[in-house]
């Protein structure tokens, strides 16, 4: 059975590789001719803007008012050799500025017929040897504007003179052989070649740059290594396509791929030449050592997978069920499949011995972490609570010391009533949740110490709506709310407008208190909704700040609650505040379940 696979394996990749070779071939192809015009489009563009400022830097010296004065100055010939030589100097200026402002081109000449040259940087040279030069007689007799790559006497500098293109253009008349002033700009050869070297067809293919003639522009000398290409240059040039491919073959047979395309304005042209046999050779190359290497490796795999098979996948398998488990918080499962005992033959019993181990090590430290949170938050809880405690009851005992000094009997008897009451029903420390209306009762015990305290200057207000019987929360929520509300309420004025508004709607008990007072800044508001319970638990517990209940508050629900308390604060400064607090509805016998809680 085995035989069998291999045997039907090794066709199928054989013909696999045979189709994949062949329509490689066409891929690299076809990538090759569309890669090489779109380098070429990209070269293209760049000798466009290389032409460009060589015609328009012509176009400004040719048009200029300068040039123009110089030109009558020393076609004058009553002009002095003063004034002849402050008017090169002046137009060599010109050349200098123009030059500088173009990075295509190198320099710029203007000779003159009388067998003088006048350059940048004030170069006036009296030399009339550039008349023998081929570049200027092929431009008086057959107005040839631009000369290949050559060596320009004027530029020749150092060492290690260069190679320049140049532009060659008549100033004052359009006939070059009528001209008496010829103007030359030259670009470096090298400023063309570099980018057009970095263009590559295959490993050895090279792109060429030829004028209107089929000769190249540039110093490639490559170009002589392949003569059967000017034949075909030629045939390109007279027809009027602008680009394409073309497929050539020597005279030993061997295949090449012609790329071309014609420039604008010049009419010079991009070609592009690679053999096939340097094109594929890599991919001939490529097959057989896949072919080779497969084979080994098929081979070889079937063998492996058939070991592994039998003594990896399913010890695998089952691992990687109990990790679903473990996913999932199933971790009894998840020890079922990864049993203990057996002896560890290999690495996979190892992993699954010691996955066994981690899952139970793992459950008994959630449990313990789970219990010693319960613990954590019971005594913060607790610490928080009684921090509220001597808060209020200072406050009233120094109440009653001034209605005692005051001999005010009546409103003592009162306070102190309803002081008794809170203290009583504050002694039940150890219960977290009371039932609402009891905390509504200590709140109203503690509106009527508020009402002795401040008389006619406290308008409080407390509002129920709803089904608010049989509902449970955290006690101590709306006393330190609502100590803040009047004391902020009185800081500015003579009265207090509170309003605490308890309520019931969809699935939430809802307590809200309003005020007049002062309200808070909007930075104090922000770092209420940004700070966490454990954040506020360290500042709260030390902090002798007057926003003290609120926060105290504020953690007490996040601690109880989790996640299902939310909270919202509303301030304006000097116009009050609104504080609401929204708890998931919670009735007798019934409790928040930790997992909820968050």
């Amino acid at each position: 059975m085995i035989a069998f696979f291999v045997v039907l394996l090794l066709l199928s990749f054989g013909t696999m590789s045979w189709l994949l070779f062949n329509q490689s071939r066409s891929i690299i192809r076809s990538y090759i001719e569309s890669s090489a015009l779109e380098k070429m489009d990209e070269y293209g563009s760049f000798i466009h803007m290389a032409l460009l400022q060589s015609y328009d830097l012509s176009s400004l010296i040719f048009n200029s008012d300068v040039t123009k004065k110089w030109d009558a100055v020393l076609s004058d010939p009553d002009s002095t050799d003063g004034q002849k030589m402050l008017s090169n100097i002046t137009l060599s200026k010109l050349l200098t500025q123009t030059t500088n402002n173009y990075t295509s081109v190198s320099s710029v000449s203007i000779y003159r017929e009388e067998g003088m040259r006048i350059s940048a940087d004030n170069q006036v040279v009296k030399d009339a040897s550039y008349k023998q030069e081929d570049w200027y007689r092929n431009f008086i007799r057959h107005s040839n504007h631009w000369v290949p790559a050559h060596e320009d006497q004027a530029e020749i500098r150092g060492a290690k003179p260069y190679e320049v293109v140049s532009l060659l253009l008549p100033i004052g008349i359009f006939e070059p052989s009528l001209a008496r002033n010829v103007m030359k700009v030259n670009v470096k050869a090298e400023f063309l070649l570099e980018p057009l070297n970095r263009i590559h067809l295959g490993e050895s293919g090279t792109i060429f740059l030829l004028d209107q003639q089929g000769h190249p522009i540039l110093s490639q000398e490559e170009y002589q290594a392949y003569p059967g290409a000017a034949r075909e240059v030629q045939s390109i040039l007279a027809h009027k396509a602008m680009q394409g491919v073309d497929y050539l073959k020597d005279a030993q047979g061997a295949s090449h791929i012609l790329v071309y395309k014609k420039l604008p304005i010049t009419g010079w042209m991009l070609v592009g030449f690679v053999s096939e046999q340097d094109l594929y050779a890599k991919l001939f190359k490529l097959r057989s050592t896949i072919i080779g290497f497969a084979t080994v490796l098929l081979i070889a795999a079937l063998l492996l997978a058939y070991w592994i098979s039998s003594g990896v996948t399913k010890p695998l398998s089952r691992l990687v069920s109990a990790m679903r488990h473990v996913q999932k918080g199933d971790f009894v499962q998840a020890e079922r499949l990864t049993p203990q005992g057996r002896r560890v033959r290999s690495e996979v019993d190892y992993a699954t011995d010691t996955f066994h181990t981690m899952v139970k090590q793992l459950r008994h430290h959630i449990q313990t972490e789970f219990e010693q949170k319960l613990l954590r938050q019971q005594a913060e809880y607790k610490a928080l609570l009684m921090q509220i405690h001597p808060h209020f009851l200072f406050n009233t005992l120094e109440l009653m010391s001034s209605l005692a000094i005051q001999q005010r009997t009546e409103e003592t008897v009162t306070v102190i009533d309803s002081l008794g009451k809170m203290l009583r029903f504050s002694l039940r420390i150890s219960e977290d949740l009371i039932p609402l209306r009891e905390e509504l009762k200590y709140v109203r015990y503690y509106v009527s110490i508020l009402e002795v305290r401040f008389g006619a200057g406290l308008q409080l207000r407390i509002e129920e709506e709803g089904e608010l019987e049989d509902l449970e929360i955290v006690k101590f929520l709306l006393q330190p709310l609502i100590e803040n509300a009047v004391k902020y309420s009185f800081i500015r004025q003579s009265e207090a407008r509170v309003t605490v508004m308890v309520r019931q709607e969809q699935g939430r008990v809802c307590l809200s208190v309003a005020d007049n007072g002062i309200g808070m800044a909007p930075e104090l508001v922000r770092e209420l909704e940004a700070s966490s319970v454990y954040q506020q638990l360290d500042q709260i517990l030390v902090s002798k700040s007057r926003q003290i209940g609120l926060r105290n508050v504020l953690a007490r629900c996040r601690l109880y609650y989790g996640e299902l308390f939310v909270f919202k604060v509303a301030s304006q400064p000097e116009r009050g505040t609104y504080i609401e607090l929204s708890l998931p509805v919670q009735r007798r016998n019934e409790h928040v379940s930790r997992i909820d809680r968050g």
